[in-house]
């Protein structure tokens, strides 16, 4: 490819250059993780899009930089509409750009509702293996039944190998029913149970996933989890601030997930301060602090989700697409240079 050149991804491309590739994408996301801990990226905070009168639907703008080996600039462009699933259509729907960081040049555009989600799940994945420490995980918890908690499950099959049973809640017995169907294809020694509501899940998993499309809290107590649960709080919003603040807090990036009214947000409003969070999981990978300081402790893990895992994926994507003459090259896609343009 030339540097005019641009490459442009479909989504189902994409799936098959990550196909049996889990445990590429988990060390994509470790290293960008302990990248940005060390200082070797930019993170501009992402920028909401929101409609009037509408609290459920949005589209998110999530620029960055990530350094160390990637060295890639970009941005994703998601739009999350949880009205779709109701018309037979997926909630996200996302666009990844990547550009030189030599030249500023878009070098790739490509779908990212797939990147997204497998970045997503792998961070929680990463955050379960690296808190659960000699803990031996066998019943994993998921309250939400939608792709991400799907492309958890797949990751923590990787991260937990001893996990066997799997807990299911969804406000919908179909999409419960639909989920328990997709994971049994994931793993034919897995036992799933679709449980009646979250209680169930909170007495009997080591490790709980919430991947809703919740915008409020509706969990204001978490009494009956077994002690040293690991909570992996993906949507950022089911959690009361009293839970939050009863809890071992690790987060992705403590500035980025104090805002836009996630838990943690609400947390800090009601004490003043961040003093609740422990660690970010990249000072964790990176030994700079204790994984568990109290294995009797709940620990809830809450990502913000940061774009540099999107670029660490993305160019994942690129790179084998390159290798392997996936996708498809729009050449000359910058015009010719204007003092060379004919008036």
């Amino acid at each position: 490819m030339n540097q005019d050149d641009i490459l442009f991804l479909k989504g189902d491309e994409i799936i098959t250059l990550f196909k049996n590739r889990d445990q590429e994408i988990l060390q994509a996301v470790k290293s960008a993780y302990q990248i940005h801990a060390q200082g070797d990226s930019c993170l501009p905070h992402s920028n909401f899009l929101r409609f009037p009168n509408n609290e459920k639907d949005r589209i998110i703008a999530l620029p960055a930089y990530l350094g160390g080996g990637v060295n890639t600039a970009g941005i994703k462009w998601i739009a999350s509409f949880p009205g779709n699933l109701a018309l037979g259509m997926e909630r996200a729907s996302a666009v990844l750009i990547l550009n030189s960081a030599q030249t500023g040049h878009a070098q790739a555009i490509m779908e990212s509702s797939v990147i997204s989600a497998k970045r997503t799940a792998a961070s929680a994945a990463i955050a379960a293996q690296s808190l659960r420490g000699q803990q031996t995980v066998t019943t994993l918890g998921l309250i939400g039944t939608g792709l991400i908690n799907f492309e958890t499950v797949r990751f923590l099959l990787t991260t937990c190998p001893n996990i066997k049973t799997l807990l299911i809640y969804d406000l919908s017995l179909e999409r419960a029913e639909q989920f328990k169907f997709k994971c049994q294809q994931l793993s034919n020694r897995l036992e799933i149970a679709i449980v009646s509501d979250e209680h169930a899940i909170f007495e009997n998993s080591e490790v709980i996933s919430f991947a809703t499309t919740a915008t409020k809290p509706h969990i204001s107590d978490i009494y009956k989890c077994r002690p040293g649960t690991i909570i992996l709080h993906i949507s950022l919003r089911d959690l009361a601030p009293s839970v939050i603040l009863s809890a071992d807090n690790i987060v992705d990036d403590v500035d980025h997930v104090s805002r836009a009214q996630t838990s943690i947000h609400l947390a800090e409003q009601q004490v003043g301060n961040r003093d609740f969070i422990r660690a970010t999981i990249g000072d964790i990978l990176n030994g700079v602090v204790p994984s568990r300081p109290d294995n009797s402790k709940i620990a809830i893990f809450s990502p913000f989700g940061l774009g540099v895992l999107d670029l660490a994926l993305g160019q994942l994507a690129y790179k084998l697409a390159r290798e392997q003459n996936q996708g498809t090259t729009i050449e000359s896609f910058l015009p010719i240079p204007w003092l060379e343009r004919e008036e």
